[in-house]
């Protein structure tokens, strides 16, 4: 770097010497001099180019390693981060905000250390080179310029950054709108909303376009006084140089050469006020990467965690628990149940009644309020989050598969699994047939979050890759609702095998998948209500035995 500007300050001088030498012996400059000087005039054009790349090509591996760093913190954070915070997160203006922030990234090393250093060394080599070969004033127009240029750029700069920052909220809200209208593809299309939502696009359009023109505007103001402050310091310092030439002071190849000082000079401080807005800009844009980054783990692992202990089949157990998503609404109430080892236990009851809470909580995505859950004796609170969750599977109510190939969402149970295991895993699901009659196979695209597959086949997906997982503690949440009777027959089947000596915890609406249970717990407003064995249950004739006669009836209708 230091190199590439010492080549560029001396071509100034080099041309200098040039203009001098050919006022004498006209046959000496043409034959010996011009020649020599030319040379060396082109060497140092050429190194100042050839320093300047081998600066690029050294500091790109420290450019492209910090990006890395960067990035990969900010997604593993995001994977950190409690599940709170992805049910509220709007996805499209999150992911341009990481976007920006990393391209922010690039732009604030490149401009600070490719950029200003350079200049800055540029500027006091040329500075002191001015106060020593002439008279002092022109390093004191220089500096007053250079004072004046700087001050006016950071005040208006800082200025113009509130209309940056509100570009950068505008161009989020607008990706947000778009991002999620996509996603939501076939809702827009069953309630005929594509106009509706292409006018609340461009609602967002129109409010980011009136930010962009008024940070233009703002730009404008910003170069032209740039302009203004540089033009005035130019012809100062000419008129200074040309009034020495005419008292005898200075040669003309000293006004050449102030001349050329003055034109390398002031495009490197013009691009200075251009490389302190971008970083402006860039920080701007890096501020709600950081705003992420800093944002605490509500989930986090305590520093005396250790790995979760689990010698044979492990026992689970939920003592007092007491959980509330918000705390004006309390969810569940003092709830005690254990599930002994090898044992499976159900929990029936009606939408809203705290059921899948209590998977959630068993995997830790959120913490009780009161109360704790335990396998095998350890509070799941002591143990690591990833030696808790390697040891459960789940089948979720709502599967969401990544966009990819069928083999792909099945080996996300084992991604070390050999196509073999996926197979067989398949075929144990119920899948495998379905898989093999399609024109790829094992390698075809499911779509985004599976929509290429139907409910069915994406919950037999589901099961096929947490079969693979293979994990000492099952949950089944609702995980034959989207099948048909023959189907769930046929899983159920393979669900009773899969949970011999496996301790399981089912929660269900249809009362037929759980009556094998050794405990069937019956929850109404966070409270269990009942539980027993599904005989004692309907022995009992209450609220369990009102839902199967219930389900009886409309099965008997259907």
């Amino acid at each position: 770097m230091i190199a590439a500007k010492m080549a560029n300050v001396g071509v100034p001088i080099l041309l200098k010497a040039l203009v001098d030498d050919m006022t004498i012996t006209p046959a000496r400059a043409l034959l010996v001099v011009p020649v020599a000087l030319l040379l060396a005039y082109g060497a140092l054009r050429l190194c100042t180019s050839l320093f300047t790349e081998l600066r690029e090509l050294i500091f790109s591996k420290a450019t492209e390693g910090t990006a890395r760093s960067i990035s990969l913190e900010v997604f593993r954070h995001l994977h950190n981060l409690s599940l709170r915070f992805h049910l509220d997160r709007q996805t499209g203006g999150m992911t341009r905000d990481i976007e920006r922030g990393t391209r922010g990234v690039h732009s604030l090393i490149s401009f600070s250390l490719y950029s200003i250093v350079p200049t800055l060394i540029e500027m006091v080599m040329v500075l002191t080179l001015l106060a020593v070969k002439f008279d002092v004033w022109f390093a004191i127009i220089t500096l007053i310029a250079l004072v004046f240029y700087i001050t006016y750029t950071i005040t208006v700069t800082e200025w113009r950054t509130q209309f940056r920052k509100k570009m950068n909220e505008l161009d989020s809200t607008a990706h947000s709108k778009a991002i999620d209208s996509l996603l939501n593809y076939e809702t827009v299309k069953y309630f005929n909303n594509e106009e509706y939502e292409a006018q609340r696009y461009d609602k967002s359009l129109v409010s980011y376009r009136q930010a962009a023109i008024k940070s233009q505007t703002t730009l404008s103001l910003l170069n032209i006084g740039q302009q203004v402050i540089i033009a005035v310091a130019l012809i100062a310092m000419l008129w200074r140089a040309t009034e020495g030439v005419v008292a005898g002071r200075m040669t003309l190849g000293d006004l050449v050469m102030v001349n050329a000082f003055m034109i390398q000079l002031y495009l490197p401080l013009n691009f200075l006020g251009v490389m302190y807005r971008e970083i402006k800009q860039s920080l701007t844009d890096l501020d709600k990467m950081f705003v992420l980054l800093e944002r605490e783990r509500e989930i986090a692992d305590k520093s005396s965690a250790k790995p979760i202990e689990l010698q044979g089949t492990p026992a689970v157990a939920f003592t007092s628990v007491e959980f509330a998503y918000e705390p004006s609404r309390p969810i569940l109430h003092g709830i005690s149940f254990e599930i002994p080892a090898g044992k499976t236990v159900a929990v029936v009851g009606s939408s809203g009644s705290g059921k899948s809470t209590l998977a959630r909580l068993l995997y830790r995505f959120y913490d009780v309020q009161g109360g704790t859950i335990t396998i095998n004796g350890q509070d799941i609170q002591n143990v690591t989050q990833a030696s808790l969750r390697k040891s459960i599977g789940i089948v979720p109510q709502d599967t969401v598969l990544f966009n990819d190939t069928v083999a792909y969402n099945i080996g996300y149970g084992d991604t070390s699994a050999s196509q073999a295991q996926i197979e067989s895993a398949a075929k144990a699901a119920h899948i495998h047939d379905f898989i093999a009659s399609t024109p790829k196979g094992y390698d075809t695209m499911v779509g985004e979050r599976g929509l290429k597959l139907s409910g069915g086949e994406k919950q037999r997906v589901a099961i096929a890759r947490t079969l693979l997982k293979n994990p000492s503690i099952l949950i089944f949440d609702e995980a034959t609702s989207a099948l048909d009777t023959t189907n769930e027959r046929a899983i159920q089947a393979e669900i009773k095998n899969l949970t011999q000596n496996k301790t399981t915890l089912v929660i269900a609406h249809r009362l037929s998948t759980v009556i094998d249970a050794h405990e069937i717990l019956v929850m109404d407003k966070g409270r269990i209500i009942e539980r027993g064995s599904h005989a004692a249950l309907l022995a009992a004739g209450g609220r369990y035995a009102e839902m199967w006669q219930m389900q009886q009836t409309q099965n008997t209708t259907l």
